[in-house]
């Protein structure tokens, strides 16, 4: 056994020496020129891709003319504005000689009241509208008495000529369903105006007809 491993062992040397220095491969002589051929073709398409983007540049240049053109067409829009904008109304301005006040109204009940000593009536410190008239009442000599009423019910008699309401009404008839009450007043020119008044004795609001 020994004997035998000894004669195996040199034939492995040789084969590791012979994998050790292996044998170089001989270039063919055609070879180097496809690598030179191959790397020429490489740099031309390389060349060719490169050159492509310019397109776009010598577009972009062309451009400004167009601009130009829409400035002139936006130049008559802007000559129409400054015509328009030139076309200015002239101002309003109200003078109020020989008109009437627009915040006063037309009839002002501004009564003419002389100077007096005497103290008013309890019928003078009522409105006429707060009166109720109640009763008409025909003496024997034929003249016509009233009775009015105040919110709380108090009585008052009219005859003609009895001063009645705030603003100097006066009683100018007493009929047989109505009193009429005459107030002097003064409008918005100045002019002296007469207001008539009448009170009901049957009132339409009570279900009552005259």
């Amino acid at each position: 056994m020994l004997i035998g491993s000894l004669r195996r062992k040199p034939r492995r040397k040789k084969v590791e020496r012979k994998r050790l220095h292996p044998r170089k491969r001989k270039r063919r002589p055609g070879s180097e020129i496809l690598w030179s051929v191959f790397v020429l073709f490489f740099l031309f398409l390389w060349s060719g891709c490169g050159e492509e983007p310019k397109a776009p540049v010598t577009a972009a240049k062309k451009a400004p003319p167009v601009l130009g053109d829409q400035k002139k067409a936006e130049a008559p829009a802007t000559k129409t504005v400054e015509k328009v904008e030139k076309k200015e109304e002239p101002e309003y301005t109200y003078n109020p000689a020989g008109k009437p006040d627009p915040f006063k109204p037309f009839i002002q009940l501004a009564p003419v009241r002389e100077a007096r000593n005497v103290p008013l009536t309890p019928l003078q410190k009522y409105e006429i509208s707060q009166l109720k008239l109640v009763a008409i009442i025909s003496t024997a000599d034929g003249t016509n008495m009233a009775l009015v009423e105040d919110a709380a019910g108090k009585g008052y008699f009219l005859k003609k000529g009895t001063e009645i309401g705030k603003n100097d009404g006066k009683v100018t008839k007493i009929l047989k369903d109505r009193v009429l009450i005459e107030e002097i007043y003064q409008d918005i020119s100045g002019q002296t105006k007469v207001n008539e008044i009448p009170l009901f004795l049957h009132r339409t609001e009570e279900g009552g007809g005259s």
